[in-house]
């Protein structure tokens, strides 16, 4: 499954792209989650410019790197939201990525509460359609107040169509769900095309997502599960730190590597 990984370029939230590429590709990351966050981590955004894209896709060809995701995390339950994951699907064809990611609701601080799943399938129609017309696939995130869980998505994902699928985000379901990732993800594997790998450390609800191998989560157990779910898809590595964050690029280029060599050795 060592070919499955890529980082995420959220990873190295409040440094340049090409700071995340570098250090990325040093530490032996071959593939890439670029985040397209707005108001958070906007390394590429739909609002480029043909010449911004074409920079990025220089980048990657400098660093060796492959698109295998666009991170555009969206609040699908406001208009503004639906229309940026529509853009977004855009961008995805630029950088020839299969997959767009997104929550339903705010990237950070979701507040939103979902009484009515029906206007959600129907905020979703649109860009389903869209990902059907392009050959994309949607993967929703195990995040926030409404989809924390990935059995919760799954039976989100089961009353749409095919072009919907998990991303499973090992940190959050402990931080948002208050679940350990082991029960959870066997229930719902079958269903998960793309995964957010993030280790834990402390409370359920406290921020607190170290290098991979450094916090609390038994990833033998979690790879055991995704080898008996004949998983295929992405494994997208995400270090999110404390909320006083990293002391500086060095950091993260150690949290990288560090997580790179613990799951070369668990992998081999």
């Amino acid at each position: 499954m060592l070919h499955q990984l890529a980082i995420n370029s959220n990873t190295y939230h409040g440094f340049s792209l090409e700071e995340a590429m570098k250090g990325a590709s040093l530490a032996g990351f071959k593939q890439i989650e670029l985040a397209a966050v707005k108001d958070h981590t906007a390394h590429v955004l739909p609002e480029m410019s043909a010449k911004e894209i074409n920079d990025v896709k220089a980048l990657l060809r400098q660093y060796g790197m492959k698109c295998i995701g666009l991170g555009a995390h969206s609040n699908v339950m406001r208009e503004e939201g639906i229309q940026n994951l529509l853009n977004s699907i855009d961008l995805a064809l630029e950088f020839d990525c299969p997959y767009v990611v997104t929550a339903t609701g705010d990237a950070h601080g979701d507040k939103d509460v979902i009484d009515d799943e029906s206007v959600l399938i129907k905020n979703l129609k649109p860009i389903i359609e869209k990902c059907e017309k392009y050959n994309k696939i949607l993967v929703l995130e195990t995040h926030g107040n409404n989809y924390a869980t990935g059995t919760s998505l799954k039976r989100l994902s089961q009353s749409l169509n095919d072009r919907v699928k998990i991303n499973y985000d090992t940190g959050n379901v402990i931080f948002y769900g208050n679940q350990l990732p082991y029960d959870d993800l066997e229930a719902s594997a079958d269903y998960i095309e793309f995964i957010h790998l993030k280790d834990k450390r402390g409370a359920h609800n406290e921020w607190n997502f170290p290098a991979i191998g450094d916090g609390d989560l038994d990833f033998e157990r979690i790879f055991q599960t995704l080898r008996k779910a004949n998983y295929k898809g992405p494994i997208s590595v995400e270090v999110e730190f404390t909320p006083a964050g990293p002391k500086n690029l060095d950091e993260v280029n150690e949290s990288v590597q560090r997580s790179f060599n613990y799951l070369s050795k668990l992998l081999s």
